[in-house]
């Protein structure tokens, strides 16, 4: 179903820059170091870890945080690195225990796409063949930046492929709004039954398939810079965090069989407009589950929703980062709500999720964490709590929360409109007298939190 300015979902964060992280769900456990820009985590289907370095190797991590000398691929000689350049994404094959064969992502010396599967050696498990080499699209870059980079297989079993818009500014060449073009695409590729010439397959339920006029190989379109996107392990659900342009980051999030999504770019940023011109409706469009504003982040890192072992306050809440502000977020899928934490300032630069749901996160320091939640013994605590009912609004709203102290509510230039100290946890405000828009709501609690929330106000 797309949505018309998504203006149902609600945008709240939590800034917690005076508290240490862990304070409201979960602390971070080193369990490596020594890396080099480590891009990516990923496992096998068993407990060992593989972390991608944007330079070109692959490195396994083992279960006792020991780290085998030897890389398990080295691409360092094959590819161009730098910037957002590099060995940038890694998918193992659903049946990798019995072919052997996983799937990276690259970008090549000329600075262009590649994806490419590789075969592990049939004698040593800790040891990629890298004579192996079987190369599955080629995809041209016209600048150096926005390449994507992630690869994932869905529940169904194809490979997608997160493609940027091809770099610089804006989308010049506006390739996200071109079918024609696989630039700022999701593709999907069916990698286990070659066709023609190609050593893949296009899934017969992709939106094009057949078609002599737009690329068959994609699924959805209208994204900026994809740089991580991840499948919901118990739903299935696609969660794409996209990078943004002069203002807002955005989380999307779909069914994984929703085929044919617009998510907006470059005709919207966010939820914002952007350049619309000959855009479509945007009633056709995707727009964002949750977008932050660039006074938090302004390059987001995706993660994954958490299904770890244990019990615990995050159970079925989407984690994500920024690469340049160094926040760490926490989303509720059920109404787009965010809280934010700010820890070490570092360049979050991939999560990746263990066999057994466990999350991990690595940054550019070379250190991989494991994320530990609080673990509860009942029911799940909401650890995102700020209610603005109704929103959109039209003569009022009532704002809910606990321990609040102060508000005060801006508009959409910034312009602070009121100010108002308070001993109440529930509000009533009158709205009658402001014009249509956008407003964003502050509020200060007792515990000397922060939170932001977006309001609605349609007469």
């Amino acid at each position: 179903m797309r949505h018309l300015y998504r203006i149902a979902q609600l945008l709240a964060f939590v800034l917690m820059a005076s508290s240490p992280l862990g304070a409201q769900s979960f602390n971070l456990t080193t369990v490596a170091s020594g890396f080099n820009s480590p891009l990516n985590i990923q496992h096998a289907q068993d407990e060992r870890l593989f972390i991608v370095e944007q330079s070109g190797r692959i490195k396994i991590l083992n279960p006792d945080g020991s780290v085998e000398t030897t890389p398990f691929l080295n691409l360092s000689g094959s590819i161009s690195s730098g910037g957002e350049r590099g060995l940038l994404g890694l998918a193992f094959h659903p049946n990798y225990a019995d072919n052997g064969y996983f799937f990276v992502n690259y970008t090549n010396p000329n600075g262009n796409t590649q994806i490419s599967r590789f075969s592990v050696d049939p004698l040593n498990p800790n040891i990629a063949d890298p004579a192996s080499e079987l190369v599955f699209l080629t995809i041209i870059q016209p600048y150096a930046n926005h390449n994507g980079g992630c690869i994932a297989f869905g529940p169904d079993g194809y490979l997608y492929i997160g493609m940027g818009d091809g770099g610089s500014g804006g989308d010049p060449q506006n390739y996200a709004q071109n079918t024609s073009s696989l630039l700022g695409k999701m593709l999907r590729i069916d990698i286990d039954n070659p066709s023609g010439n190609l050593n893949y397959s296009i899934p017969t339920d992709n939106p094009y398939f057949g078609s002599t006029t737009e690329a068959q190989e994609i699924w959805a379109y209208g994204l900026r810079n994809p740089w991580k996107f991840s499948f919901d392990r118990d739903t299935g659900d696609l969660w794409i965090a996209d990078v943004g342009q002069n203002a807002y980051e955005e989380i999307n999030k779909v069914s994984s069989t929703e085929a044919e999504v617009n998510y907006g770019w470059r005709c919207y940023e966010g939820d914002q407009n952007y350049n619309t011109s000959n855009c479509a409706d945007p009633s056709t469009m995707e727009f964002p589950i949750a977008v932050y504003p660039h006074s938090v982040g302004s390059s987001i890192t995706g993660g994954y929703v958490y299904r770890g072992p244990e019990n615990s306050t995050l159970e079925g809440l989407y984690l994500f980062a920024d690469f340049v502000s160094g926040y760490l977020g926490v989303l509720d899928p059920a109404d787009g709500s965010v809280v934010f934490e700010q820890n070490l300032s570092q360049n979050w630069a991939s999560f990746g999720e263990g066999i057994d749901g466990s999350l991990y996160i690595t940054a550019f320091n070379g250190v991989v964490y494991k994320i530990e939640p609080e673990v509860v013994l009942g029911q799940n605590d909401n650890i995102i709590s700020l209610g603005i009912s109704p929103n959109p609004a039209r003569d009022h709203f009532v704002l809910n929360t606990a321990d609040l102290k102060k508000y005060t509510i801006y508009d959409a230039k910034g312009q602070q409109i009121v100010a108002q100290e308070v001993e109440h946890d529930q509000l009533f405000i009158q709205t009658s007298t402001w014009q249509s828009g956008i407003y964003f709501i502050q509020t200060t609690h007792g515990d000397g939190s922060i939170r932001i929330k977006k309001l609605i106000v349609a007469h």
